[in-house]
């Protein structure tokens, strides 16, 4: 997978998740396998990724069980 692709694929989860207010333990695993897949987690990756923490730390989104 291309850098680019892993950080549309990412952008894309992560604007699911803001749109449910919710993400799941799996959907959460698979986010971070993508943004590792290459084995190099770039710029966006991290930006995507840094995110992803502050909206679960301020409670914008939830995490919840599958």
């Amino acid at each position: 997978m291309k850098s680019g692709e892993s950080g549309e694929k990412l952008g894309a989860m992560i604007k699911k998740a803001i749109e449910d207010g919710k993400l799941t333990n799996s959907e959460y695993e698979r986010i971070l396998a993508i943004a590792e897949a290459d084995f190099v987690i770039d710029a966006q990756e991290k930006k995507l990724l840094a995110q992803l923490q502050e909206l679960l730390a301020n409670k914008t989104i939830v995490r919840v069980p599958d």
